[in-house]
């Protein structure tokens, strides 16, 4: 049979791809005529060159690094909701929230305490590392948290008994000690020189699996943990894959130095997401001098209620910027009361130490002893000031009250006329003063919120307000009288007590 011809379906072809070149060339000259006109730019730097290996570092701190197992004698641990074991937050008003990982947080796993396979003991099982050579060892204040018997298991495989010498719960540290010497320890390092997008190394136990090594970068510093009662730490934040189990081990430098112990995770699962947290060394080696010292960690108090600076706070107040921390209350004969500091002062700065959000405030004063005296920087009224106090020791039992409705007490069944911005107030009677924790003629119950810009920024029946900027109001008359004088479309700022809390609410009608 003969061959089919060939020809007709190679010329177009051919001739497609010949106008194709001469396109091309046509267009390769022009953009070479262009480049000749204009100025050739420097090729970009490399910013970043190669992967690190870390053999050699794991291979020199990894003997320092050991497990730790604590054992709750004849009852399992009693899981609390600040750490989510059994009463999770409502996942409507918090979709992710802070877990820990030494164990089961929030996500029951089969031998867990209370679940199928539960020996008659409470274990949780975590990390830690050396730090002396005579056996003194870094771990979280979790891990060990009410244990009867902590065990540690070097690198080399050998078991010691461990003796708590102190642990601190708003630092999450605890420092064991074991009867051991020539240890291979962990050389500190320096967390305040971390910045974004170092390398870092975690080595712990997840799932006591020892010894693993995971790697990633700090993804940002000092940053604040909403869902835990820890505001004296900045924490560290980075993407190095932990899990549970890793929980009080070290967090490394790319010089395998000791920067932070990781102590959480953000998570749906209970599992890496991503997202972890480490407690900077420096405020560990603080609270581990306290607790060598004296078996405790005290820290330092201004005596002031703070709160975050935003947009409309800063308007209502003059303040060009959101900058500082808001004062929303001040204690009764603390260090702050004492050095005339007021409601509405912007803190901005502690010892020439910047105060960018309010959340920057504790961890500074909080590393300070008490007896310190601290120069305090603020705005009051649009204008700097400079106050100095002497800080006294924090109350630990004063701090993070819990959120409380004020139970049902009766209410006055006449309510007083509404003001301009449409908020209702009714008089407290004296039972009702002291369910709330008010003193004698402190504060106007909000019965109605029918204008529009107080129901925006967040006003609502139940609220009571105690002041009306630094005015305050104790009857639903006194709240009017202070309103009456805005001018109009004027913000005001109101201090408000809602269950354990005091903050203020910043209402600007002119966005009605």
């Amino acid at each position: 049979m003969p061959a089919t011809p060939r020809a007709p379906v190679l010329k177009p072809v051919l001739l497609s791809t010949a106008l194709a070149l001469a396109v091309g060339g046509v267009g390769g000259w022009y953009s070479s005529a262009q480049a000749q006109s204009q100025p050739v730019a420097a090729p970009a730097p490399e910013l970043v060159v190669g992967l690190p290996d870390f053999t050699r570092l794991v291979d020199q701190v990894g003997p320092a690094v050991v497990s730790v197992e604590a054992e709750i004698g004849g009852k399992p641990r009693v899981a609390t909701a600040r750490r989510g074991q059994q009463q999770l937050p409502d996942e409507d008003r918090i979709p992710e929230f802070f877990r820990r990982f030494f164990g089961p947080e929030g996500m029951p796993m089969p031998g867990a305490p209370g679940m199928p396979g539960a020996g008659p003991r409470g274990v949780s099982q975590g990390t830690g590392f050396i730090i002396s050579t005579d056996g003194y060892v870094l771990t979280n204040h979790h891990v060990v948290e009410g244990a009867d018997t902590v065990r540690i298991r070097l690198a080399d495989r050998r078991e010691f008994t461990a003796k708590v010498v102190g642990s601190d719960e708003q630092s999450d540290v605890a420092l064991l000690k074991i009867a051991a010497s020539g240890l291979p320890t962990l050389r500190i390092g320096d967390s305040k020189s971390l910045k974004s997008g170092q390398w870092v190394v975690a080595i712990g136990s997840p799932f006591g699996l020892d010894h693993s090594v995971t790697a990633g970068i700090v993804s940002a510093v000092g940053r604040a943990n909403p869902y835990a009662n820890q505001r004296y730490v900045p924490f560290i934040q980075t993407d190095v894959a932990i899990n549970r189990g890793n929980s009080g081990g070290p967090l490394l430098d790319t010089r395998g130095q000791v920067v932070g112990i990781n102590s959480q995770i953000f998570s749906n699962s209970g599992g890496y997401m991503g997202v972890s947290f480490a407690i900077p060394i420096d405020v560990a080696m603080n609270a581990v001098q306290q607790l060598k010292a004296t078996g405790k960690v005290t820290r330092g108090q201004l005596g002031v209620v703070i709160q975050p600076m935003g947009r409309d706070e800063a308007k209502a107040l003059s303040i060009a910027d959101g900058n500082g921390a808001l004062v929303a209350n001040v204690q009764p004969g603390s260090p702050a009361a004492r050095a005339g500091i007021l409601r509405q002062d912007v803190i901005r700065s502690i010892n020439g130490q910047a105060i960018h959000e309010s959340s920057d405030l504790p961890p500074i004063v909080g590393a300070m002893a008490p007896g310190t005296e601290v120069t305090v920087e603020l705005i009051r009224d649009g204008k700097p000031r400079t106050v100095t106090a002497t800080l006294n020791q924090l109350d630990e039992s004063l701090a993070g009250a819990d959120e409380d409705d004020g139970g049902d007490a009766p209410r006055p069944a006449a309510a007083a006329q509404a003001n301009a911005l449409g908020i209702v107030g009714e008089d407290l009677d004296a039972q009702q003063r002291r369910q709330l924790g008010l003193q004698p003629g402190e504060g106007v119950l909000v019965s109605r919120v029918e204008g529009m810009a107080a129901r925006e920024a967040g006003l609502r029946p139940g609220d009571v307000v105690l002041a009306v900027g630094r005015n305050d109001v104790g009857s639903a008359s006194a709240l009017n009288a202070q309103l009456r004088g805005l001018k109009p479309g004027q913000a005001v700022m109101l201090l408000v007590r809602r269950g354990g809390g005091t903050q203020y609410i910043t209402v600007d009608p002119a966005g009605e």
